[in-house]
This record gives structure tokens, sequence and C-alpha cells, in this order.
């Protein structure tokens, strides 16, 4: 007989660019400025009955016995760190992102979808927002979910379909509130993203909607890395907005500027700012090729 696993809402948070505060403010002081970010964190999972399963350095994971509880104690986290003073002239920001499903509990830790999935849902998110997936959006209140807007769609670990993406709207402002429920404004901006690697460059926008990667001449950009696949992953231009999509073996990571590395492993991510593109490895080992890229 199949076992089925319980359902909880797990969430996970962690200070937005902690390597930059380190680099700006020194040790102690930014070691200081996190504790007092964790501390606001706690206090806001509390209120809604939540429990704090572990924290990671500058991270906190977190679980709900609803996906209501879980969005509250998001936005709480927001509002309270938001509203922290400045440290030395840097403002502090968290990221976030929960999913409602299945989890089992073992040894006061937690496993299974719904953490996996919580995991790549912060890691989405930039400073100052809230992530969230479809199906945690239907398992909200009605009330609540009113407060949430829907992003995009795309292909998350595990999972065999694309998965809808949405944003929680936790400012009390009157301007977000009435954007998801009013048309886009009309822009004459045509977005584009700058590939470069080496002497090496492509522009991707209306006019050129996708480029692949990878060792193979054929490539937009041939990225001679023994790592790399023939054909390692491709960018695609959809709907104004860019997509790195990885069809490798070893994985594709990817850097944001001001958060953390992600790995895509025959995943897609939307690509935001600036940062780097390593094809089969992190771009931190020495002398290692990256691509950069840019979004204007």
């Amino acid at each position: 007989m199949t076992t089925v696993s319980p359902q909880y809402a797990i969430l996970f948070a962690d200070v937005s660019g902690s390597t930059s505060l380190y680099e700006k403010l020194g040790d102690q002081t930014a070691l200081t400025a996190i504790e007092g970010v964790l501390s606001e964190m706690r206090k806001a999972i509390a209120f809604q009955q939540g429990r704090v399963v572990k924290t990671i350095g500058d991270e906190l994971m977190a679980v709900f016995a609803t996906a209501d509880a879980a969005m509250q104690a998001a936005c709480d986290m927001q509002i309270r760190v938001s509203s922290l003073p400045a440290v030395a002239s840097v403002q502090l920001m968290i990221r976030a992102g929960f999913h409602y499903g299945p989890a089992i509990e073992e040894g006061g830790d937690f496993f299974g979808d719904a953490v996996n999935t919580a995991a790549r849902m912060t890691g989405l998110a930039k400073g100052g927002q809230i992530i969230t997936s479809g199906p945690t959006i239907e398992a909200l209140s009605t009330l609540l979910r009113k407060s949430t807007r829907d992003l995009d769609a795309m292909v998350v670990r595990g999972k065999q379909d694309e998965m809808h993406i949405s944003e929680v709207i936790w400012q009390d402002s009157d301007d977000l509130t009435t954007l998801a429920k009013r048309e886009a404004p009309v822009s004459t901006h045509e977005p584009s993203l700058v590939l470069t690697y080496g002497t090496n460059t492509v522009e991707l926008g209306v006019t050129r909607p996708m480029a692949s990667l990878g060792r193979e001449a054929t490539n937009a950009l041939v990225v001679l890395d023994k790592m790399a696949s023939r054909v390692h992953c491709k960018v695609e231009y959809r709907r104004g907005k860019f997509f790195l999509v990885d069809q490798s073996t070893n994985g594709t990571y990817v850097t944001v500027e001001g958060d953390g590395e992600i790995i895509l492993k025959r995943e897609q991510l939307m690509l935001r700012g600036s940062g780097v593109i390593c094809l089969g490895h992190t771009s931190i080992e020495p002398d290692v090729d990256t691509v950069s890229f840019r979004c204007g």
C-alpha cells in the first residue's frame, strides 16, 4: 500500500547579497547585521505558529501547517527587515520562497517534494521579493490569493511539467495592489540581452530570439571547456523576458549579480540584471571560463 506523505508549507529565506555585505561592512559588522535580520525572521515565524527547522549561515528554513501561515510569515519577514535601519548606508534585504506540498519529517528535519520546490522558489527570488508556486497559490485562502501575481511558467527540478511561478505582493501600496488587475502599460522599449565570451558577443531580443552555447562550432557562442556539452544550453527570448534552458550533462551554473550561484540541471531560469554563466562547473573555481550576461 502506498503511503501518502503529509502536506506542509516549507519556507526558505536568506539575506540577499550577504557576500558583498561582508566585503562592504567587514566580518564582525556584517555578522551582527545578519544575526539581527535572522532574529526578525524568527519572530515572524513564531507569530504564525511556524517552526524554525534549521539555520545555515544567513539562510533559514521553516515549516508551517498551512500555505496561508507561510505566506503571512514571509510578508511579515519582509516588512520587519525593510524597517531595519541601514548599516553603514547599506539597506538590508532578504529573499524568500515557499511551497505547500508533501514532505517527510525525520530527526527534526524535513525532506521531500515541498522542501526541494521551496528551495527552488527561493533561488528564483531577488532581494525584497517573495516567490511561490502555482500549486501553493491554489492552497491559499481567497483573500491571500488576491495579493499574488503570476510571473511565468518554468521547469522545476523533479517536475515533469512546467510549473507556474508567482510573486507575493507584500508591500502595503495601492500601486502594487492594483498592478495585477490593470493592463500592462505600452512600452516602446525592446528588451535586449548581451552575452559575452572572450572577444565574442551575441545580442538577443526581438530580431534574434535565441542563442545556443556549447562546444560545437555550430553554437552562437562556442565555449571550449571540457566540462561543457556539445550543445550545453540555450538562451531564449519569450514575451519580453530571457530564459536560460539547460540541456547538458553536468549542469549550468548561473550567478546573478548580488545573489548566490544557482545550478540548473535540465531546468530553466529567467535571467535578470547582469551576471555570469558557467558551463559544467562552478564559477568560483580558479581559471574557469565564464559567459557574462547583461539585460538591457
